[in-house]
């Protein structure tokens, strides 16, 4: 920092001084101003008057004199000095020195001063002092006030104590009043001149007879700390510098505060000496006046002073950290986050500083500590401080210059610095402090100034090059480390004070308490004329003398070792062995030699090798020697080795490629390649684009400047033409090869001011070509690894890391590619262009171009070279585009190699695809079967494939790897709604055995797919599969499931109206209903009154008019109604009430609950009606509409015993026994104010009882009501307990699984519900699980049992009174049922094999899990409930909310009691009613929105199928429907892709339009939406949901056992089909037919018929031979033949089960069950052996016949004729039909199908009516079977009926499956056509 010298180009130290006062406001006034007032310096006087040229007089310098502000003060104050440091715009630093004096204020004074050839003196006038003390006020003159005076030296160079002592020898001249001019001290300070820096010294004296001398350091660049850091310490200690340290150098904002001006402004410079060598390059303000303290609210970094007592305006700086030097605490605000020094080296310093400041601290333990111990002076403590950090740089700069790129050397050098490969270097990738300290201003700053390679060199530049391999080995040596610290220090010191003895001063100062005497005068005006004489005859005497000129002696920076690994961070898979390597080459060798089958072999060795660093390495240097061997173009298969193992390398390399792999394989990437096809050659950068490297601008800038030093070096070591002999040519190239660019720089660096003017153009211009040629290079590499092989993987490259980013500077990937594509339309000429390549193209070029900027700027390329490049590029992009067309377009063309072929899903219609197939592996997971295990069979995992997502399924298709199995396809899937958990994993993937991130994916249908992703799988797309998955698996809301979505073209637009405005649309709906529901009603009441049979005549009264609001449902329906399946009539155009209620309403009729009404006539006949006070769902929106309740309670109190339960459940009948006349009813649990309380309080209810007792007294006549309308058993016999009624009852009705207990056991206690709540439950009296007699409950039998929750029903008395009674029983709850399904699941499809196999881990977890204990608990439940209802005692279940377990209980205890229920139509009743219209939470159970995904999934519904099933294995003749059929809905009660499980209530179904749609509308044929649609269909084509053996007996209860002993695991749970899939989707279930095995194709003759069946991997059900389906499949095929339309499989079952009762019915005495079977009762139940039934009997032989005959054709029908009597027609030809009577007649088609006109034609011989579209038709479209015809009677006119025909023209013929409603051509013909059928019908 040079002065401006007085002339001839010495150093002036000073640039200028002054004198400052201050006048006030009031200056005259001043005995009457007691207020304090804030003054304001004035300048006095100024020496030289006019600024020096090179160094201007600083601006508003008085601030900086009295920092705190001018004030008058009451008492003479000691003389102040402080330096304040002031830094110009350019950064240069001025020193200030202040002197601060006291002088008294006259009354009548002007303020006059002077100034100072190196002073400002500021007076300060002031209008008072704030408090005057007395005592103050005594020692002076009375009301005496003192201004402050300043003497101000500003200089540029920093010489604190000549500033101090120039100063003061001025102030001692004045106050002592010495006989020395001040002006010709003042003129001689200006002029003297001052030592060069470099450690010279020089002696001067300002004429007073003092001596001084001024000392320079040694080294310019090294700081002068003095003591200030050791002050530091001290006041601060080591870890609160060591914060302020990482905070300055990490460029957070730093506030000292100190009272002492001097202390502060050393703080601040301590800490700047420690950041050495770094500058501090932003705020620097040691001392920062009062009135700039807003500057303290600025944005940037800053170091700052301030003075402690304006303490209190910093407390509300949030990001400022505050050192308080005089409390010795910092304080870090909470936002802030100060990252420490990287271990060790934070640990290492902060223990090497203790032992410098506390020396006593390794001796404090000692037994013997030594007597003295040698203390350091302050400024050598000082200098061992800084040594401690000098250190610390070396150790974290290390090695920086091997990572600088030099980019120009001439004119100027310009640098830059490899910052990634420095960290990625020394392992400090993830190290927030120094990431931080490389991205600063500080250390961009030490690049430039410390980059350059020829330069004067330091302490600094030593360490680093030379002691780094000391430093580490003394890491572990604290005495040696001391040591290397006291050296460092030495030389520090050495630096600042080069001769310490010399430096004698001899300066005079004032004599003690000189102040406090009244000085003789004012501080005097100067004579600026002397003062300006001295200084020009200074000037003018240094005129002559020749420049001072400091010799800089620069030297070659020297580059110090490599760095090394501050933390050698070695983890198990990153050591690289010498072996690892050797394997890499190998394979690289093999590739190249093209023996593919070894390199095969290594390939996966080689892939788990790559995952270190130095295998990566190692390949880019073994590719790299191939490629110089030009064997660059490859076939195909080495093609995509080389091309795998690069996209290997590739995949671990983070954005910055800090370990410079990416580097290596850039020029590669363009050099290998394989010829597609003549004139097109691929290259292999087109494979490994998928990489987030390159798209990274860092990189690209990295790469860039590298390449450009290598050609610079290069220019300048080219071989001079003149070498003499080519030996003499090679030895200096390989000397030259050594040295490295920066060495070449500094060689160049010092030739260059001897280089000639034209030479040094020359130099310039070749590295600006260089620079030039290389960005056009870059240019086209970058087009190469940024644009996509196949243009419609636009919108992927948009989403890449860096691009999408770079586009503009906000982060959203939407607004930037829509703000570049606008911008860049603009920039087109048309405005327009082809988006698809524009967006590509677009998006390369701008990227591009940003860097064609930043790189050509910083390299000094020239700005026409520039505006070429720009035009260039878009040129480059476009023809590379072109190229790729040609190349992709071949590339497809290729066979793929080595991966397997994608296997497509089948897809359900309307299915689709969400993300095409991610290339996976299938592990195994805990199941062996898939693994051949213990079972046997071939080892079908890990299977190698693609998991596909749509929008029902997730689906994995793919092979075994095992090349053993064959071409077998695996498929795994399930439904996207079933989805569990998903977990990631990271597994090793089977093939490569690399470690991959997986995916474990668990799903409630029992499924489980734990998967790994192929390497060529990104990240990015295994993340976006885990979105999708979610975003599908948990839809915002219903309506974006599946099933809505499915074939939504065809949904109506009612649904999205509703939703818009729900609450008015569903009060519009509800009115409505009820309005049609009256008109329907009343019609159908009419209509039918003609037609009503004999039998039901008295119902027929129509409903009083006067009663019109209540609804009045009436039995006057045709008989036919009440058979299970009847058809679905509706009366007019399908209206909402009939729909709502239908599965209900069906049943009440069908139970005789639904003829009922409000007139009091019928009030005793009819004990229950039909009430619709919840039609609006206003009572309890999870009921149905219409609902059973006694006949004698009005409606208006339903809605006040509703409030006793929760949820407003209150009990309503859903079934009736049909002997014992015992009702069911269902409700909620109680709340508080129930039953219980009723049961409670004995005595009536005050007058001024609550709403809730008046609420419990409804309740109470509520249960009255129910309890009165069942009919009495009770008779004299003692059969009135209830013991005896069951013994009496049961004999005849029950199936009791074994012997049961007589009355006896009525004697038995009375607590049922600990019982049943035990795991055993009631088989204290039993053993095999059916529970004791219901008569222990009471001896005598109450009319209502009321089942409750035993916690609720806690301290309830029995009251013998009572006509009910309580059972409590303990009940699991629904979040013990989802607890317990995870174990169940966990245990059946576990993630990982068992630590020990086979079947007794999974025996114990399944144990673990409890399911078959809940299902045990239900089973006994219900039996009791059965057993009661039998016995005649109605029975209410009350338990939790409802919806849950009440549903199981009702539904099992109906299916027990009820064989209606066992049948397909009745179980789908069953379901509909109790599940559906009475509101199980299904949506809420099966967390199908994202609402629900807290919720998680809880099987209620599945584990009443399995309690179903467990009757079925029981009594396997007992159901029509097959155990397929209960897996069936099992699956889809999960999957969403039906809509009939969907949502809560039968109001959320209305509210969405889902139940109109459903019951009401007809669709078309693809699309089922409903279950039971899709299940009708199915049915008719194949018998997969019927049982053979179903043989029922009418009036059977079944009792099933219970006991855990006698449950199993369901199939459902364990089965696992990989052929195809789960076989539930039947469409995709069936596979290609098998081939025959006579259509052999080598001709030779069938061997065999037999198929091998692997477990697991076949559908063993479908696989094993079913003699029943065999023969109707061969039936169907011989009528194919025949040329007869096949007949439905069901027609023809019947037709043979009939034909075997009339076969039977001659005896007299058989039974269709009696054939196989005993008449007692309890062994139809099965025991492990299936007994099948009569008709089947007859059939397996028939099975056996056609067999075992040569010819079976012929013997099947041999076969069919013995068999039966009726069978033999269905081998006669068409034309031998026998038409006993025809004619035309109009039939009603099924369900919501209108009349058709056919042709009848009636068959006496075969017993058929059969019908034709026309006369002349042949093939027959249906038939009816006679057999199964059981009435003929009139029939009714419905909606689409002719309307031209006679009522009594209609007749309905009615069989066991349906009714069929005719209409003929007039009376008389329809008379006819009844006459002819009765006919036929007594014929047989």
């Amino acid at each position: 920092m040079l002065g401006p010298g007085c002339g001839g180009g010495r150093q002036g130290l000073f640039s200028s001084g002054l004198l400052l006062p201050w006048r006030g406001p009031h200056s005259r006034d001043w005995t009457g101003l007691a207020g304090s007032g804030e003054g304001q310096g004035q300048i006095l006087q100024r020496f030289p008057e006019k600024d020096w040229e090179d160094n201007p007089f600083p601006q508003g310098i008085e601030l900086f004199c009295q920092p705190s502000g001018w004030q008058l003060c009451p008492e003479r104050n000691p003389p102040t000095f402080f330096v304040a440091v002031l830094t110009d715009i350019n950064s240069e630093r001025h020193y200030c020195a202040c002197l601060t004096f006291w002088e008294p204020v006259e009354p009548t004074q002007e303020a006059v001063g002077t100034k100072d050839a190196s002073e400002r003196e500021e007076e300060a006038d002031e209008g008072g002092w704030g408090q005057l003390s007395p005592g103050a006020a005594a020692a002076a003159q009375p009301g005496q006030l003192f201004a402050p005076k300043t003497l101000v030296l500003v200089s540029r160079l920093d010489h604190t104590e000549v500033f101090r002592n120039s100063l003061g020898l001025i102030y001692t001249i004045h106050v002592e009043g010495l006989n020395v001019g001040l002006e010709s001290v003042i003129g001689n300070l200006l002029t003297c001149t001052v030592p060069l820096a470099g450690g010279s010294q020089r002696t001067i004296s300002l004429g007073a007879g003092d001596r001084q001398v001024i000392q320079t350091p040694l080294a310019d660049s090294l700081p002068v700390s003095r003591c200030s850091v050791a002050l530091l310490f001290r006041q601060l200690g080591i870890t609160n510098v060591l914060s302020l340290f990482c905070a300055a150098l990490t460029e957070h904002k730093v506030l000292f505060l100190s009272r002492s001006y001097q202390r502060l402004a050393d703080a601040c410079r301590g800490l700047l000496a420690l950041l050495f060598p770094l500058r501090y390059s932003f705020t620097y303000v040691p001392i920062l006046p009062a009135q700039l303290l807003e500057v303290l609210s600025t944005p940037t970094p800053f170091i700052i002073g301030v003075n402690a007592a304006f303490q209190a305006e910093t407390q509300e700086l949030l990001d400022v950290i505050v050192a308080d030097l005089d409390g010795g605490t910092v304080a870090v605000p909470e936002c802030v986050h100060i990252p420490p020094l990287p271990e060790p080296l934070q640990s290492q310093t902060h223990s090497v500083l203790s032992m410098v400041l506390d020396p006593e601290l390794e001796l404090a333990d000692l037994a013997f500590p030594p007597s003295m111990v040698s203390t350091s002076s302050l400024k050598m403590q000082d200098k061992e401080l800084r040594a401690v950090f000098l250190r610390l740089f070396a150790q974290l700069l290390q090695g920086y210059r091997w990572c600088l790129h030099i980019v120009r050397i001439h004119p100027e050098p310009v640098i830059r610095f490899h910052k990634a490969a420095f960290l990625g270097q020394r392992g400090l990738m993830e190290d927030d402090f120094l990431m931080k300290v490389l991205e600063g201003m500080a250390f961009a700053g030490f690049v430039s100034e410390r980059g350059v390679p020829y330069r004067p060199t330091d302490l600094f530049d030593e360490l680093v090059a030379h002691e780094v391999a000391r430093m580490r080995a003394d890491e572990n040596h604290p005495q040696r480390v001391l040591r290397h610290v006291q050296e460092l220090a030495e030389q520090l010191y050495k630096n600042e004070n080069p001769y310490p003895a010399v430096a004698m001063h001899k300066v005079q100062r004032p004599g003690e308490a000189s102040h406090l005497r009244r000085a003789p005068r004012p501080f005097p005006r100067l004579d600026e004329g002397t003062v300006q004489w001295i200084v020009d005859q200074a000037a003018a005497k240094m005129q002559g003398a020749p420049p001072a000129v400091k010799a800089e002696r620069k030297t070659t920076v020297p580059s110090g070792p490599p760095m090394t690994a501050i933390l050698e961070r070695c983890s198990g898979p990153q050591v690289n062995s010498a072996r690892r390597l050797e394997v890499v080459r190998n394979c690289i060798s093999y590739v190249f030699e093209a023996k593919m089958l070894e390199a095969k072999k290594l390939l996966p060795a080689v892939l788990r090798a790559l995952k270190g660093r130095a295998a990566r390495r190692c390949l880019a240097q073994e590719l790299h020697v191939h490629v110089q061997q030009n064997r660059a173009v490859l076939d195909h298969q080495q093609f995509d080795f080389v091309v795998r193992m690069m996209n290997c390398c590739l995949q671990d390399c983070t954005s910055l490629d800090e370990h410079g792999i990416a580097a290596a394989l850039l020029p590669l990437v363009t050099a290998f390649c394989r010829k597609l096809s003549p004139g097109v050659t691929q290259f292999a950068y087109s494979c490994v684009q998928e990489h987030v490297v390159w798209s990274t601008p860092q990189f690209w800038e990295a790469m860039f400047y590298g390449d450009v030093q290598t050609h610079i070096r290069a220019l300048y070591l080219e071989p001079a033409e003149d070498r003499a002999t080519s030996q003499e040519a090679a030895e200096v190239s390989a000397q030259e090869d050594e040295r490295s660019a920066l060495d070449v720089a500094a060689e160049q660096r010092r030739l260059w001011p001897a280089l000639s003017r034209e030479k040094q153009q020359e130099l310039v211009q070749k590295e600006e070509s260089t620079v030039f040629s290389q960005a056009i290079h870059y240019a086209n590499r970058m087009s190469y690894l940024l644009l996509p092989l196949d243009s419609s993987k636009s919108r992927l490259l948009r989403e890449r890391a860096g691009l999408g980013d770079l586009e503009s500077a906000s982060n959203s990937l939407v607004t930037n590619s829509m703000a570049g594509s606008v911008a860049e339309s603009y920039d087109t000429e048309s405005g327009f262009e082809d988006a698809e390549t524009c967006d590509v193209a677009g998006a390369v070029v701008r990227f591009i171009n940003r860097f064609v900027d930043k790189v050509c700027t910083e390299s000094g390329v020239t700005s026409e070279h520039l505006k070429g490049l720009h035009v260039m590029v878009p040129d480059i992009v476009q023809m590379h585009i072109e190229t790729l067309e040609a190349v992709h377009r071949e590339s497809k063309r290729l066979p793929p190699i080595q991966k397997p072929k994608l296997l497509r899903p089948r897809l359900l219609p309307g299915e689709e695809c969400v993300l095409d197939g991610l290339r996976v592996y299938l592990l195994p997971d805990g199941r062996e079967e898939g693994t051949g295990g213990s079972g046997g069979g071939p080892a079908l995992l890990p299977a190698e494939g693609a998991v596909f997502l749509t929008t029902y399924r997730v689906i994995f298709t793919g092979m075994p790897t095992d090349p053993l199995v064959g071409e077998q396809v695996v498929v795994r899937s399930f439904p996207l709604a079933a989805l569990t958990k998903e977990k990631r994993i990271s597994v090793q993937t089977p093939v490569d055995q690399l470690l991959q991130d997986g995916l474990q994916l668990r799903s409630c249908t029992f499924q489980l797919l734990k998967m790994a992703f192929d390497e060529e799988v990104g990240s990015d797309s295994a993340e976006l599969f885990r979105k999708q998955l979610h975003k599908l698996r948990y839809p915002p809301d219903i309506r974006s499931t599946f099933a809505f979505t499915l074939g939504s073209t065809q949904t109506p637009s009612r649904p999205a109206r509703i939703a818009k405005d729900k609450g008015p649309s569903l009060k519009t709906l509800s009115r409505n209903l009820v309005k049609n529901a009256k008109k329907t009603m009343g019609r159908q009441h009419v209509t039918r009154k003609k037609y009503s049979p004999p039998g039901w005549e008295h119902h027929s009264q129509p409903p009083p008019e006067d009663q019109e609001d209540e609804i009045s449902v009436s039995e006057e329906l045709e008989p036919s109604t009440l058979t299970p399946s009847s058809a679905l009539k509706p009366s007019d155009r399908m209206t909402m009430s009939s729909l709502v209620e239908r599965a209900c309403c069906r049943d009440y009729q069908r139970l005789g609950l639904g003829t009922l009404s409000s007139s009091l006539s019928r009030a005793k006949s009819e004990p229950f009606r039909i009430s619709p006070v919840n039609r609006m769902y206003a009572i309890c929106r999870s009921y149905p509409g219409l609902l059973i309740v006694p006949q004698s309670i009005q409606d208006n109190a339903l809605q006040r015993v509703s409030r006793c339960y929760r949820q407003n459940r209150f009990p309503v009948v859903c079934w009736r026994s049909g002997h014992s006349k015992a009702v069911l009813l269902r409700s909620g649990g109680l709340h508080g104010k129930g039953v219980v309380g009723l049961f409670k309080a004995q005595n009536a209810p005050s007058p001024g009882q609550s709403q809730a007792d008046s609420s419990s007294v409804e309740q109470e006549k509520y249960l009255q009501a129910v309890v009165s309308s069942m009919p009495r058993y009770a008779d004299a016999s003692g059969r009135n307990t209830l013991s005896g009624f069951s013994s009496a009852h049961m004999g005849s009705h029950g199936k009791w699984g074994s012997v049961r207990v007589s009355g006896r056991s009525s004697g038995l206690s009375t607590d049922v519900g600990s019982r049943l709540a035990s795991r055993d439950g009631l088989s204290t009296p039993q053993a095999n699980g059916a529970p004791a007699d219901a008569g222990f409950l009471r001896p005598q039998r109450a009319a209502l049992y009321i089942i409750g929750d035993k916690a609720q029903l806690k301290g309830v008395r029995q009251d013998p009174l009572q006509q009910w009674e309580l059972v409590p029983i303990e009940v699991f709850e629904a979040r013990q049922v989802k607890a317990s399904f995870k174990k169940l699941l966990k245990a059946c499809v576990p993630g990982c094999p068992a630590t020990e196999p086979g079947p007794a881990s999974f025996l114990r977890s399944l144990e673990d899990s409890e399911w078959l204990i809940q299902i045990h608990k239900l089973l006994e439940i219900s039996v009791l409930v059965v057993g009661l209802l039998d016995a005649g005692s109605s029975v209410l279940v009350s338990l939790e909310d409802g919806w849950d377990i009440t549903t199981q209980v009702v539904s099992l205890v109906q299916l027990l009691s009820d064989p209606f229920y066992r049948t397909l139509e009745g179980f789908r009743l069953l379901v509909e009613k109790e599940w559906l219209s009475f509101g199980h939470r299904f949506s809420h159970r099966g967390a199908h929105t994202l609402a629900g995904q807290s919720s998680g999934f809880t099987p209620v519904f599945l584990q009443f199928l399995d309690c179903v099933y467990q009757v079925h294995l029981q009594f396997p003749m007992e159901f029509e429907f097959s155990q397929f059929y209960l897996k069936f809905l099992g699956y889809h009660h999960a999957s969403r892709r039906f809509r009939t499980f969907l949502l809560d209530s039968d109001y959320e179904r209305i509210e969405l339009g889902l139940l109109y749609e459903e019951k009401g509308e007809r669709r078309g044929q693809l699309v089922c939406r409903s279950v039971w649609e899709y299940v009708d269909r199915l049915s008719k084509r194949t018998p997969v949901f019927y049982n053979y053996m179903y043989a029922p007996e009418d009036t059977e209860v079944l009792r099933p056992y219970s006991n855990v002993s006698n449950l199993k695991v369901w199939d459902f749970y364990t089965e696992e089909t990989l052929a195809e899939g789960p076989p539930y989707d039947w469409e995709l279930a069936q596979g290609p037919p098998e081939p025959s095995e006579e259509e052999r194709p080598d001709g030779g003759a069938p061997q065999s018929r037999r198929r091998v069946v692997w477990p697991c991997y076949d559908s063993r059900p479908r696989v094993q031979p079913d003699a029943i389906s065999r023969l109707l499949e061969e039936l169907q095929r011989l009528e194919t033949e025949l040329g007869r339309p096949p007949e439905r499989w069901k027609d023809t079952w019947d037709r043979v089960k009939a034909a075997q009762r009339l076969e039977v019915r001659p005896d007299g005495r058989g039974t269709p069950s009696s054939l196989l079977v005993s008449s007692v009762p309890h062994h139809r139940r099965s025991l492990g052996v299936y007994l099948q039934e009569g008709p089947m009997g007859s059939t397996l032989s028939l099975s056996l016949d056609s067999d075992q005959s040569s010819s079976s054709t012929a013997s099947a029908r041999q076969a069919a004729r013995r068999s039966t009597s009726t069978l033999y027609s269905q081998f006669q030809t068409a034309e031998s039909e026998n038409r006993s009577y025809e004619g035309t007649l109009y039939k009603k088609g099924a369900f919501m199908k209108p009349w058709k006109a056919r042709w009848f034609v009636l068959d006496k011989t075969k017993h058929q009516l059969r019908y034709y579209d026309h006369r002349v038709d042949t093939e027959c479209k249906g038939v009816i079977d006679l057999a199964e015809v059981e009435a003929v009677g009139p029939g009714t006119p419905t909606m689409g009926a002719p309307k031209t025909v006679d009522e009594k023209a209609f007749f309905d013929v009615k069989t066991t499956r349906r009714v069929y409603c005719f209409c003929a051509q007039d009376v008389p013909s329809a008379q006819q056509w009844v006459d002819r059928i009765q006919s036929c019908l007594s014929d047989a």
